[in-house]
């Protein structure tokens, strides 16, 4: 069954467009569902920002048009709210939209969706509403935050597993964790803590990963990789530090290493 986006697509669409601040919108789907030809236009001038549809009507477009015209922003991301439930989100590319995330409510387990700006085009992000019944609205709010990046942000540090704490409901783990070295982070996810002058340094940070991967405090330090969302990191990749020294020295020793990695 092709979505109602696609059929609005041979019909005369109403564009209604919304007032909003310069990052931020919130509004309401009720006149579209009065007529389920309007889509509602929203235009958000920031890299980042939130997005809230409460009683979604038929369809919002969402266009991200930031200020700094003159800087390239190669990547968009988007954290969909927990209440997607009566939402799909999707992409428009080039005027064909591009499915990103289905109406229930990311069982899946991915928290955040990236993907490439495709330029000249502004980014457009879609969303299409779930089917209500005839003469019933329900208050519920969907939406999502999103934010524009020049490049991905990354971070690298090692650092030992203090606790692992599961969220079934966001089918997320939160990962405490010890470091002792952080070779680069885009923010300020891992705070170095205060400790007595003869005591090593030491940082302190939280990182996220799915459920599914079920990871557990372990012993020995690990090597974290991955990549920062909306104040949040992300685990890409985490092996055992002594196993990548082992991997590392292979590589250069074949010169099968483009680049140099500090090993203090």
């Amino acid at each position: 069954m092709l979505p109602a986006v696609i059929i609005l697509a041979c019909l005369p669409v109403l564009a209604l467009h919304c007032a909003a601040d310069l990052c931020n919108w919130t509004g309401s789907g009720f006149a579209a569902g009065v007529d389920r030809r309007i889509v509602l236009q929203v235009r958000l001038r920031c890299t980042e920002g939130l997005v809230s549809w409460v009683y979604p009507g038929q369809a919002l477009r969402v266009a991200l048009e930031p200020n700094l015209s003159s800087i390239r922003y190669n990547t968009v991301c988007i954290q969909p709210s927990p209440s997607l439930s009566g939402a799909s989100v999707f992409i428009e590319r080039a005027g064909e939209l591009d499915l990103l995330e289905t109406e229930d409510g990311g069982r899946t387990g991915r928290q955040v969706f990236c993907f490439r700006a495709d330029e000249p085009h502004s980014p457009v992000i879609y969303l299409q509403a779930g089917p209500q019944s005839p003469g019933t609205w329900i208050r519920r709010t969907v939406g999502f935050r999103y934010e524009l990046l020049r490049n991905r942000g990354v971070y690298v540090v090692r650092g030992y597993i203090k606790n692992v704490f599961h969220d079934s409901r966001r089918q997320s783990s939160l990962v405490e964790v010890l470091t002792t070295k952080v070779y680069w982070q885009r923010s300020g996810v891992f705070v170095q803590q205060m400790r007595p002058s003869m005591s090593p340094q030491s940082w302190h940070g939280h990182i996220r990963t799915l459920l599914q991967c079920h990871v557990k405090p372990g012993d020995g330090q690990f090597l974290f990789t991955g990549s920062e969302h909306f104040g949040e990191a992300w685990l890409g990749c985490a092996p055992r530090y002594k196993d990548f020294l082992s991997v590392y020295h292979k590589a250069r020793i074949g010169r099968r290493t483009s680049c140099d990695f500090p090993l203090d």
